[in-house]
């Protein structure tokens, strides 16, 4: 079964009724019955910007206990690519989060992304393959 990554919007707007995109992505998350997983620095940029909700930030924290939310990146055994689409995504540019994402994209080989980003539109994952957004941004 493929992948879906999960970006930082996405997880901001699910868990804070207040985000505007809050309904679409609920509506979007209660649809899918694929797996979601994404990486330890999009958790922190989330908790980070849902600090003054903690109940969002203990409701992400308990989706990953869970294994509702996997993380099966290792910065480790990736920090040489992380670093260089940093590099090549720099004029846009890829914070960390994003490049990690771009990296799992890789590993995972799944372009589904759950993002409020339109950075995505622009990267690349396998080079030229194109992410497919599973939340219209226009």
């Amino acid at each position: 079964m493929t992948h879906i990554l999960v970006d930082t919007g996405f997880l901001v707007a699910l868990y804070d009724k207040r985000e505007p995109m809050h309904r679409r992505c609920l509506q979007i998350y209660d649809s899918l019955i694929q797996p979601l997983v994404t990486c330890e620095a999009v958790v922190s940029e989330a908790l980070h910007l849902l600090r003054h909700a903690p109940a969002a930030a203990d409701g992400i924290l308990t989706s990953v206990d869970r294994r509702i939310l996997g993380i099966p990146f290792v910065l480790a055994e990736s920090a040489v690519t992380v670093k260089a689409l940093m590099a090549k995504y720099r004029d846009i540019p890829a914070d960390f989060a994003d490049a990690c994402l771009i990296a799992m994209a890789d590993q995972l080989d799944t372009g589904e992304i759950l993002t409020l980003d339109s950075d995505f539109a622009h990267y690349r994952w396998r080079r030229t393959r194109a992410f497919h957004l599973l939340i219209p941004l226009d």
